[in-house]
């Protein structure tokens, strides 16, 4: 069984790149049907989708990673040139300690930050529904998520991290002298904006609003911080009210256009705002950073922030890189003794069929009322003789070379000094 993972990350492929592949959780279940429809061998196979990545993991008999990566480049609408040129292709053990090195968050633009693996507990989840998560894979995961247990538990692996949140402060207290006089406009009412919102609230700003799509959920955030809620309808008429805007959405298209942005500026006399752009793809048009008096921060600006103390985090690094190799060392054991599963079933079905036969015919000379000795002896026989069969006539073959062969094979299954 082949294992073999495709992907592009913040390390490989730039943020609007990273857009064109973004699926949301409610694409995730079709667009594995459309990939596992569209490779000849149906491999088992699994989604993973965040801002900073989007990693296929498939297992198969062969490993089929050019189709795979052609069928993603045109899911993407670009080349496989283009999608080649910024993207990994993993196989076998390098496939699982990518995943395990995933989920334990040393892959991640936050050393150590939690969130992924609940993301891609999500993705399992998904790969479920949809029927492509087999018996390889499923093991492949499960194990990457008693890797990430084992990392957080014996490591300070995220000790010494700053997450998006708490970067996203750190940012706009260098912009603005007193947080407490600043009004924060929340764009979405996901784990993120929940996460900033948390982050943000805990400096007591001016106002706090939440814009959703749905207000019903954003009502339910906002009541956490004694916010208001918006419609995302309103929010061209009321951005100018703000002073930070925090946007990550699951939107397709960017929802904060230059021109809102303009007159929200025009109306605030060019004092400046602070916006943060943690969608993939963007919530906030590219363009809009360009304009005086805006600070607009993505994702991938926000890298040299988390980035700190990384002298502090080297020993738990070590720690969980040895954690990691281990996990794989043992999946590698797993995936190899699975080769020989059909065989060995095919042994004990073998088996059970000499048993049944020697028992029938036991049965039957018990019930004339043979003596039950007698059948018993008959029994053993009977049996040794079925298992036997095979290896006394490989060693009678007129094959010189056939002989040697079973006679090591015998010697070695069968006459071993320690039985």
């Amino acid at each position: 069984m082949a294992v073999w993972a495709l992907g592009i990350n913040h390390t490989t492929a730039p943020l609007d790149l990273r857009g064109r592949f973004a699926f949301a959780i409610d694409q995730i279940e079709p667009t594995l049907r459309a990939l596992r429809s569209s490779l000849a061998r149906q491999p088992e196979a699994a989604l993973v989708s965040t801002c900073n990545r989007t990693e296929i993991y498939c297992a198969g008999e062969k490993p089929d990673v050019e189709h795979t990566l052609d069928w993603l480049a045109r899911s993407g609408g670009v080349s496989p040139t283009l999608l080649r040129a910024h993207s990994y292709t993993l196989q076998d053990s390098l496939a699982a300690r990518h995943a395990f090195r995933v989920a334990s968050g040393l892959d991640s633009m936050v050393l150590g930050e939690p969130q992924i693996l609940g993301q891609m507990k999500d993705a399992v989840r998904a790969a479920e529904a949809a029927g492509a998560l087999g018996t390889t894979l499923s093991q492949l995961f499960q194990r990457s998520f008693a890797v990430a247990k084992d990392v957080r538990t014996s490591t300070e692996i995220g000790a010494h991290s700053i997450s998006m949140a708490a970067a996203a402060v750190r940012l706009a207290g260098q912009l603005f002298e007193d947080l407490a006089q600043v009004k924060v406009l929340f764009v979405g009412a996901g784990e993120m904006i929940e996460l900033c919102a948390t982050h943000f609230a805990a400096k007591n700003p001016k106002t706090i609003a939440i814009a959703n799509r749905t207000l019903e959920r954003g009502e339910k955030l906002a009541s956490r911080f004694g916010g208001e809620v918006m419609r995302l309808a309103d929010l061209p008429e009321r951005l100018h009210e703000f002073d930070a805007v925090i946007s990550c959405t699951a939107s397709t298209l960017p929802i904060i256009g230059l021109g809102a942005v303009e007159r929200a500026l025009k109306r605030r006399k060019h004092r400046p705002m602070f916006m943060v752009d943690l969608a993939v793809p963007r919530d906030i048009e590219v363009e809009v950073k360009a304009l005086e008096d805006i600070y607009l921060y993505t994702v991938d600006d926000l890298a040299g922030v988390v980035q700190t103390a990384q002298a502090n985090r080297q020993a738990a690094v070590a720690q969980a890189e040895a954690i990691v190799d281990a996990g794989v060392q043992s999946f590698m054991h797993w995936v190899d003794q699975r080769v020989s599963v059909p065989l060995i079933q095919q042994l004990n079905a073998q088996a059970d069929e000499w048993r049944a036969l020697e028992l029938a015919r036991a049965r039957k000379l018990l019930a004339k009322g043979e003596d039950v000795d007698a059948v018993l002896e008959a029994l053993s026989k009977g049996l040794t003789q079925k298992m036997l069969h095979g290896a006394m006539a490989e060693l009678r073959t007129a094959d010189a070379q056939a002989r040697e062969r079973a006679s090591n094979a015998i010697q070695h299954f069968f006459l071993r000094s320690d039985r």
